[in-house]
């Protein structure tokens, strides 16, 4: 069934700008995003018409957004000297600012993951419970999901620390795989006892030059 979603960001508007960006973005309500080429049916009826919902372009499963998510996104043009055509390098480029922001933070092992994706293929369906390249762990635990979208212009990063857990996304999925709720445990701002906005100043900080923007999602 194809179904039109409402795409997360104007797109055209990002590939027009010439400097890198940095996005702080808050939503108003918890918001259901699809993956760039996830099917609608993987929420359930009549739930999925009951939810704000939109799409990112970018690969990777559904996630739920919610208001005091570190919701913050980058848009690297493709002249500038941080842009490269690897497209690991891109996301553990990016991911090495989160991680050096938690490490000076908490005492556990912060670490990048460094390989391919990883996790049960049924289980991709959610975003968080499976490991990309340049998403950070805490000690073994997922907390920061990276995911990207290429184009000619530049790459567009997008990555988000839940202010809480996932389980939500449980109740309007039409089919939970074996061990997906497991998968989906990760950490929060409240497991990592961590300030979101102290946390988002120091982002901006590591990732300079950037000119900064904050969003409201209205669903």
């Amino acid at each position: 069934m194809n179904v039109e979603v409402e795409e997360l960001y104007d797109y055209g508007a990002l590939r027009a700008l010439a400097a890198p960006t940095m996005l702080v973005v808050r939503c108003a309500e918890p918001t259901f995003v699809l993956g760039g080429s996830q099917s609608i049916e993987v929420l359930k009826e009549p739930e999925r018409d009951q939810v704000a919902l939109r799409r990112r372009r970018g690969g990777g499963g559904v996630v739920v957004l919610q208001p005091d998510d570190v919701w913050l996104d980058w848009w690297i043009p493709a002249g500038d000297e941080r842009w490269s055509p690897d497209v690991h390098a891109m996301s553990r480029h990016v991911g090495e600012w989160w991680r050096a922001a938690l490490a000076s933070r908490l005492h556990g092992e912060v670490a990048l993951h460094e390989g391919p994706m990883t996790g049960d293929l049924a289980s991709r369906v959610a975003c968080f419970a499976a490991r990309g390249p340049g998403e950070v762990m805490v000690d073994g635990r997922k907390a920061v999901g990276v995911t990207q979208w290429r184009v000619r212009e530049g790459v567009f990063l997008s990555t988000v620390l839940h202010a809480r857990a996932s389980s939500m996304l449980l109740d309007v999925l039409t089919h939970v795989p074996q061990g997906l709720a497991a998968a989906l445990e990760h950490h929060t701002l409240v497991t990592l006892d961590l300030d979101g906005d102290d946390l988002t100043l120091e982002l901006i900080e590591r990732s300079a030059p950037v000119e900064v923007r904050q969003l409201l999602l209205i669903a």
